[in-house]
């Protein structure tokens, strides 16, 4: 993975000081909140309800266990004894003291991490494929163009004050694994004529007024990629709305100006941009990819497996997958048992992953836009510590992609723009679905659940989705259905009247009874739901 060089270092160790001194003055009384907001708001720090929350960058969700650790350390030290890892692949401390801020950054920064454009109008952390390198489906590596997305983007004068937050994926295989269409830009890798270049995506998000990205280019060469984003940045921080924030992403400019004009636009830009050399010489991209040469792995290594253990083989079957080098597979360990907090791992338990990472990883963990956490390369003959060593810390919950690993936002439980909470509402229904083989049975069901319209739990790309909102002081919850976030990418469908937190359970219940009715050999939830269509499934809910 990347290390920092003595620019990276100098960079970070000088925000860490002037923040210090920022906080300082606010503590003494010599800045109002009106003025110190912005300023903590660049450096990841939100007022919530109840306490300060700091948001810490996982640039492309990609860990060391040096850095697992330190988030560890903080949780324990700074925190309340525990983390919570996000949609954008970062993780939150939600009860921070103020005036704890500056030490808990000089303490990240000592471990090459930050909370830098972790919020504002800004170039938000890079998010990508978190299988990346591992996957035998990509068709390189994406994790060194993410970094020097990460690198361009990072106090880029120009676009440090956009019409509003912005969210760029980068994916390198024909399965999606981050969401990709659901960004502001979203960028596939891929090889044509043997040239390795990108289609580009723009437009996308999820929030008030949810939209697929369109596709802007079908191919541009790696090496004028920067140029190309570069255009596309422009145009948008041209015209992008800033006169009302409820139309200020460029998912309404696109709808607006129409994707044509705004394709024509960008092209125009991009000759200009060309001639500015600002794509990075051979050098410098050969420098950034040596960090993410391939591990050591081993070769000869067998792929046998003793199965003997029934709970064993269920986590083998449902939270491992497929690795491109044999011997090794791909460890999915999920943050989501039944009564947790989807998202959330303690202190110790953010150790006990460290040093699974460290000892059977290649020092390496991943962070998932699902909010749960990967060990990229584990040899298969050492799968069975693994699980005994998850089991032990309550981490080998066998659920990945089943109706309880569900992604779900802080709420009103800490966020201070939600209507309802999400975290009792996630645990009702995990505790419903709980049975093991009921889940397995149903296969592949994503739900998703968000606490306000800002849609932060992804309601919108649940296969099920779930947004709460405020019905004359009421939490109120209105379902969703046919959503995805994957390469069969599409927005759910409100299916009608919402409910309160009890009903809406019962009325997911009354969806997978439908469903288990009407499906067919083989089919997906999401693929039942597009064969039969929304009536067949609002009819089960409403009666």
């Amino acid at each position: 993975m990347y290390q920092y060089d003595q620019y990276d270092q100098s960079m970070v160790d000088a925000r860490v000081e002037e923040f210090r001194d920022q906080v300082k003055r606010r503590l003494a009384g010599q800045m109002t909140e009106d003025r110190f907001k912005p300023l903590r708001l660049m450096n990841g720090l939100y007022l919530q309800l109840h306490a300060y929350m700091l948001r810490v960058a996982v640039p492309y969700g990609t860990l060391s266990s040096r850095q697992m650790r330190m988030l560890g350390h903080v949780a324990r030290k700074y925190d309340r004894g525990y983390g919570h890892f996000t949609t954008r692949q970062n993780l939150q401390f939600n009860w921070i003291k103020l005036e704890d801020a500056p030490d808990i950054l000089a303490e990240l920064a000592t471990v090459e991490m930050h909370a830098i454009q972790t919020s504002g109008n800004c170039i938000r952390n890079i998010s990508s494929d978190q299988f990346a390198g591992a996957a035998a489906d990509e068709v390189t590596d994406p994790r060194p163009w993410a970094e020097l997305l990460r690198q361009w983007s990072t106090f880029h004068p120009e676009f440090t004050y956009l019409p509003r937050k912005f969210k760029i994926a980068v994916i390198a295989a024909a399965e999606d694994r981050a969401a990709m269409r659901l960004h502001d830009i979203g960028i596939e890798l891929l090889k044509k004529d043997g040239v390795l270049g990108a289609k580009i995506f723009v437009g996308g998000g999820m929030g008030r007024t949810p939209m697929i990205s369109h596709e802007i280019r079908d191919f541009v060469t790696a090496d004028e990629l920067l140029s190309y984003l570069e255009a596309c940045l422009r145009v948008y921080n041209r015209y992008g709305r800033r006169d009302n924030i409820y139309k200020a992403r460029i998912k309404i400019l696109l709808h607006e100006l129409g994707p044509d004009e705004y394709r024509r636009q960008v092209e125009e830009e991009f000759a200009q941009v060309k001639t500015l050399g600002i794509d990075p010489p051979v050098a410098e991209l050969e420098r950034i990819s040596a960090f993410f040469a391939p591990p050591a792995f081993e070769s000869g290594l067998s792929e046998d497996l003793d199965r003997s253990d029934p709970d064993f083989a269920v986590w083998l079957d449902q939270n491992v997958k497929p690795h491109k080098q044999a011997g090794y597979a791909i460890v999915n360990i999920s943050l989501k048992p039944v009564g947790g907090i989807p998202g959330d791992a303690s202190a110790d338990q953010i150790d006990v992953m460290a040093d699974l990472g460290e000892r059977y990883s290649f020092d390496e963990l991943r962070v998932t836009h699902a909010q749960n956490i990967v060990l990229p390369h584990v040899r298969k003959a050492d799968l069975y510590a693994v699980w005994q060593a998850l089991t032990e810390a309550g981490l080998a919950e066998a659920n990945l992609d089943l109706i309880s690993d569900i992604i779900a936002c802080p709420g009103l439980d800490y966020c201070s723009l939600a209507n309802a909470r999400s975290i009792p509402l996630a645990q009702k229904i995990a505790e419903r679905f709980r049975d093991l083989d009921r889940q397995r049975d149903l296969g592949e069901l994503k739900l998703k659940i968000s606490g306000c319209i800002n849609a932060c739990g992804h309601h919108h790309a649940g296969h099920i989705g779930i947004l709460g909102v405020d019905k004359k002081g009421k939490e109120n919850y209105q379902l969703s259905l046919g959503g995805s976030g994957a390469e069969d990418v599409s927005l759910a469908k409100i299916t009608g009247p919402g409910f309160d937190e009890d009903g809406v359970v019962d009325a997911i219940e009354r969806v997978t009874d439908r469903f288990v009715q009407v499906r067919e050999p083989g089919e997906r939830f999401l693929d039942t739901y597009r064969r039969v269509g929304f009536e067949t499934f609002k009819e089960a809910i409403y009666g």
